[in-house]
């Protein structure tokens, strides 16, 4: 355990001492700090409309839904993009420069070399939903906040986050390119989206079946409206173990070969 403690304090401590995480979280705050205002007028002007014209759906009336999903549904497109550059270089970084030798050979097992990189990710992709979660605290101060499906909503997107970071971890794992396994990572990222897509193109109900369960929408999109399913949960963290898993074996396989 003191070798995964280990990797796990270095790789986070990289994280913070980075200038580009510093850059990922100014633009992270700087187009939040854009589109989350005007959320809110819309809202504001949706909730006056109401007054003088009764009749709209309830569930527009609900900050949570008019404001707090919109706000998550752009930080999950950021973190499409955000979480491979900052798991590119956790593994790639390291064979390219010839410190990944000198680390299969310290006294830490793959599983720990892995995970420590792999919960450092997740400090990281915490941090940037820390920062997120600033704008919904912000308007605490001025209007009725239901934090329990905040709080769910967030966690739904931070499982996600781990989902994104699981999978970047294991394309860093395949080569020795920084640039090439960013590009794997995005495109992994983006795809998984896709799978969702095609149940609405499937007329055969045991396959439309499959794909809803493998379907990333499916499983989020009860967590963002603030409702705990126990399926969604298991499915996001058995797509977490499966990509871990996945890292482990290629470092696993580079440490029998060197």
């Amino acid at each position: 355990m003191r070798g995964l403690f280990v990797i796990t304090r270095k790789e986070l401590a990289g994280f913070f001492a980075s200038p580009t995480f510093y850059i990922l979280l100014f633009l992270v705050a700087a187009i939040l700090s854009y589109v989350y205002p005007i959320q809110l007028i819309l809202f504001q002007q949706l909730v006056s409309t109401y007054v003088m014209q009764p009749g709209l759906p309830a569930q527009q009336l609900n900050i949570h839904y008019g404001v707090f999903l919109r706000l998550l549904s752009y930080l999950n497109l950021m973190l499409i993009f955000i979480v491979p550059a900052l798991t590119m270089k956790l593994i790639a970084e390291e064979k390219k420069m010839r410190t990944f030798d000198l680390l299969l050979t310290a006294p830490v097992t793959s599983a720990q070399i892995v995970v420590g990189k792999y919960l450092a990710a997740l400090g990281a992709i915490l941090g940037i939903m820390a920062l997120a979660f600033l704008y919904p605290l912000v308007t605490a101060g001025f209007s009725t906040v239901q934090w329990a499906p905040l709080v769910i909503s967030f966690f739904g997107i931070f499982l996600v986050g781990g989902v994104y970071a699981a999978m970047n971890l294991f394309c860093s794992s395949l080569t020795e390119s920084a640039l090439v396994a960013y590009v794997m990572s995005v495109i992994l990222n983006v795809s998984i989206w896709f799978v969702g897509m095609s149940v609405e193109v499937i007329d055969n109900q045991t396959t439309r079946q499959v794909f809803e369960h493998l379907s990333l929408n499916t499983h989020l999109s009860g967590l963002v409206e603030g409702t705990v399913r126990s399926s969604a949960v298991i499915f996001l963290l058995s797509c977490i173990v499966l990509f871990v898993f996945l890292a482990e074996r290629v470092v696993e396989s580079s440490r029998w070969r060197a």
